[in-house]
């Protein structure tokens, strides 16, 4: 990646200077609104204290949830200022509005070392917006935030990995009107996924779950031909033996995705593996009554919520000799103890490869939260990223605007 880092942008100096990040603050909240997993706030970390410990004016922007484009309560980034506050031993403001008057007198008052948090992006409309000329003008907002009294610019750092799939103001558009630079986060990210797709050590095995196979249809695709093994399980697995013919009782399926799925089998038949038990239930609950019966033998009016233990045994053994492990997805539902033996099992056969010297890649979003969930040693992974989207983008080959951004 021929893109500037936080490393120049502190060679430069930054003491005294406005410096935009754009991190990527995006966390689990419960029912109370308290914060579930903070992995993405730790992993912020360390670009947001190196600038600040430099003497940078820092000026954070990151969205939560899915709000509609206005400010909404539910999805303030309240918990998320004094959680990251927390991490970095140091006060975070929270601004009341995005780049409303609060915004702006808060930036105007801060001193070096200062970090001030603006509230939630996504309250602002233009931030998603598909018309060029919104989201510039939110853009210019946000870096007139970090300008210096003297109409001197500011400082971007992209270090969201989460977004930069995005074309959104706060990733692709403060690009092109501030110097720009790779945070940490994004440097690393960007790093690893180049190692998995240019420079990848044989045997390759891939792992997939999660719900829906449409949302990995191109990663399968794009890397059938480049992996020894995909093992396939989670809810998308059932479209898999939907298009083998066999009953998948009331499991996840996506009918629509059966012809596609025959057509993946009957070309990378060779490299695609499938569960051959699954633990079925009556209901969608934590206290559902389990039995586990063989992968073409779903009865009617059960729904299977993890792959069972032989199919754990079989896919440790493509595991064990792999020499780079691709993992995106969960193999069951992990939240619940009596459907997270799968997840739990195969997790801990990549750990088993990486202990033997293999280079694993565990892909963000709920594979991540399964490993902090289930008490597994984070460090069992070579890394874990913290965009499961933009991971699977960059897979599939597709280019990613918010760092495609940062080599202009």
């Amino acid at each position: 990646m021929a893109v500037k880092t936080l490393d120049d942008l502190l060679a430069e100096g930054v003491e005294g200077r406005g410096v935009l990040v754009r991190s990527d603050l995006n966390v689990p909240l419960d029912d109370s609104g308290a914060i579930t997993d903070p992995g993405r706030i730790i992993a912020s970390v360390p670009t947001l204290k190196a600038l600040a410990d430099a003497g940078a004016k820092v000026v954070v922007t990151a969205h939560l949830g899915r709000p509609k484009g206005e400010p909404d309560p539910k999805f303030s980034l309240a918990p998320v200022a004094a959680a990251l506050g927390e991490q970095l031993g140091r006060h975070v403001q929270l601004a009341g509005d995005v780049v409303g008057t609060d915004a702006l007198a808060r930036a105007e008052g801060l001193t070096d070392g200062d970090v001030l948090l603006l509230e939630n992006i996504r309250f602002d409309a233009r931030e998603t917006s598909k018309d060029d000329a919104e989201r510039l003008a939110l853009a210019k907002a946000l870096a007139g935030l970090v300008e210096a009294a003297d109409g001197t610019p500011g400082a971007f750092v992209s270090d969201g990995f989460g977004v930069v799939h995005r074309k959104q103001a706060s990733v692709y558009d403060v690009a092109t009107l501030l110097p720009h630079y790779a945070g940490t986060l994004v440097a690393t990210e960007v790093k690893v996924l180049e190692q998995l797709t240019s420079s990848t050590e044989r045997p390759y095995a891939v792992v997939l779950g999660g719900s829906k196979v449409s949302d990995k249809l191109a990663v399968i695709e794009n890397l059938a031909t480049k992996a020894d093994s995909i093992v396939i399980g989670g809810g998308m697995c059932f479209t898999f033996l939907a298009a083998q013919g066999v009953p998948v009782g009331t499991s996840l399926l996506q009918e629509e995705m059966i012809d596609t799925c025959k057509k993946l089998l009957e070309t990378y038949g060779d490299v695609i593996h499938l569960p051959v038990d699954i633990v079925v239930a009556d209901k969608f609950a934590a206290d559902a009554q389990t039995q586990t019966v063989a992968a073409d033998q779903i009865p009617d009016g059960q729904m299977g919520l993890d792959i069972g233990p032989e199919s754990v045994k079989r896919f440790t053994a493509l595991l064990s000799n792999a020499k780079t492990v691709f993992w995106n997805g969960p193999m069951g539902v992990f939240e619940f103890p009596a459907f997270a033996a799968g997840t739990k099992g195969v997790a801990e056969a990549i750990i088993g490869a990486t202990g033997k010297g293999a280079f694993s890649v565990v892909g963000g979003g709920d594979s991540a939260a399964a490993v902090r969930l289930l008490g597994l040693p984070e460090d069992g992974f070579s890394h874990i990223s913290t965009g499961g989207g933009a991971s699977l983008e960059y897979l599939e080959g597709k280019t990613l605007p918010g760092i495609n951004v940062l080599e202009s």
